[in-house]
């Protein structure tokens, strides 16, 4: 659709359905061409939400130009038009909520059509994803940025979203020889890793979120009743626990070349020094080795000191950090 500059614009703003796939990857197509291009259209169907379902919902935005006599109602509030069917026009943009806890959501794979940015889509995607959490009881919601995407970060400010902390990952190498510095032991004690998390500085940074277990890259808040269902390791020195964290999951990714991949993910890593990081990462690299995992990643706080120890003592690290922002959502319920 080739608009003229003062074109006004009907939106509305519908549940996504499979019959979109063609339209989203066409929507895609043009993003992050220099970075090996969107992921969305390889996961498309899996990551859709069933019908009905009430932890998770996909907004789309469809675009025409504005018809004065017709009406687009949204007398439910919850951000979807009810008038005329507008399914011939144009795909503008999509995104998701899920809900990660009974009062935190999380919203993500914003996507806007280049054709159509800057004229309120995000916005109005936006407005949706904070209706439809708030009626499901969030007080919260959050976005997970990466830290290279200025437009996606200064649109998110513009949205109502403010910053929380920023976090990369560590990826300590599969070992199962890795050994552990003299004097430091490796426990699977919950209640160590729990009262070692809640007096960390990491928990501070990280503003008590970790990475989810309901959802592949979400953050939510830790809790104790999380590293009771988890794997969990603790690391105990001569001064008592000094360092934790848990697995998260496993899940494999197929390659560009067509390889199968393992992963083991953990949730966070919190340490208080270069030994206790080292015991840690090892205690990580002989779990993910008994996993048969062939990489790893671990969430730590996007700090000086604690990326620098990972540098220096898990070895691999990810080459740039991802920003973590909120809204309040306490006054839309």
């Amino acid at each position: 659709m080739d608009l003229e500059p003062e074109t006004e614009l009907e939106i509305e703003i519908r549940r996504a359905t499979p019959d979109d796939y063609e339209a989203v990857v066409e929507m895609t197509s043009d993003i992050w061409a220099d970075r090996g291009g969107d992921y969305l259209p390889e996961i498309y169907h899996d990551w859709l939400e069933d019908e009905g379902a009430e932890d998770k919902k996909t907004f789309v935005a469809e675009v025409s130009e504005r018809d004065d006599e017709v009406e687009n109602n949204d007398a439910d509030g919850d951000g979807e038009g009810e008038g005329e069917d507008t399914a011939n026009g144009d795909l503008a943009g999509i995104v998701q909520g899920v809900m990660l806890s009974p009062e935190e959501a999380w919203f993500q794979s914003m996507r806007v059509d280049s054709d159509y940015r800057r004229m309120g889509v995000s916005q109005r995607l936006n407005e949706a994803c904070f209706e439809w959490a708030s009626g499901q009881g969030a007080t919260v919601g959050r976005v997970m940025i990466f830290s290279w995407n200025a437009p996606s970060l200064g649109a998110a400010r513009t949205g109502g979203f403010d910053p929380v902390t920023e976090f990369r990952w560590a990826h300590p190498d599969p070992d199962p020889n890795a050994s552990s510095p003299d004097g430091y032991t490796t426990t699977d004690d919950d209640a160590a890793a729990w009262r070692y998390w809640t007096d960390s500085s990491t928990r501070e940074h990280l503003g008590g979120l970790a990475l989810a277990p309901e959802e592949s890259w979400a953050l939510r808040e830790l809790t104790r009743e999380d590293l009771e269902e988890q794997p969990v390791f603790a690391t105990v020195g001569e001064g008592g626990v000094c360092a934790m964290a848990y697995r998260n999951r496993t899940y494999e990714r197929t390659t560009d070349d067509g390889e199968v991949r393992r992963w083991a993910e953990y949730g966070v890593g919190a340490w208080d020094d270069v030994g206790a990081a080292r015991s840690l990462f090892a205690a990580i690299a002989r779990d993910a080795a008994d996993l048969e995992a062939d990489e790893t990643r671990v969430c730590i706080p996007e700090t000086a000191t604690a990326v620098s120890d990972a540098a220096y003592t898990a070895g691999g690290i990810s080459e740039e950090p991802d920003f973590v922002l909120e809204i309040d959502l306490t006054s839309r319920r």
